[in-house]
């Protein structure tokens, strides 16, 4: 069974530190671009973080997270991580993690969801200022 499921959610201070798990289960994320996507209440889901974990392992952040947040995967682990600090209010929201696999990755829009095939359940941020 394909499964992702994240972990790590829950509440911080201004200026705190979160870090949220994405494990795979059923598949093995070496072709796949990993993403990290968040919605806030009330907005529309968007793109935070993505790990190219293919063949460069490039790595793409949201101008609101640079510099804050870092994407890595455990390959032993099969398991993606978003390391968050100096975390804000306005980062508040579900995060979710999906894949997308490298033949259909959106090279030019790493946030275009509809290159992502499969979707955790989402794990709950509060940033409370």
């Amino acid at each position: 069974q394909v499964e992702l499921v994240e972990s790590g959610g829950g509440s911080a201070q201004f200026g705190g530190s979160l870090r949220l798990s994405c494990a795979a289960s059923g598949f093995d994320l070496t072709p796949y671009i990993i993403g990290w996507f968040r919605q806030a209440p009330g907005k529309e889901r968007e793109g935070v973080s993505a790990f190219n974990n293919h063949d460069n392992y490039t790595t793409y952040y949201a101008d609101s997270v640079k510099g804050r947040f870092t994407i890595s995967v455990d390959k032993a682990k099969n398991t993606a991580y978003l390391q968050m600090n100096d975390l804000r209010p306005d980062d508040t929201g579900v995060y979710y993690c999906a894949t997308a696999l490298w033949a259909y990755f959106d090279y030019s829009d790493p946030w275009n969801t509809a290159s992502y095939d499969y979707w955790g359940q989402g794990t709950n941020i509060m940033v409370f200022s």
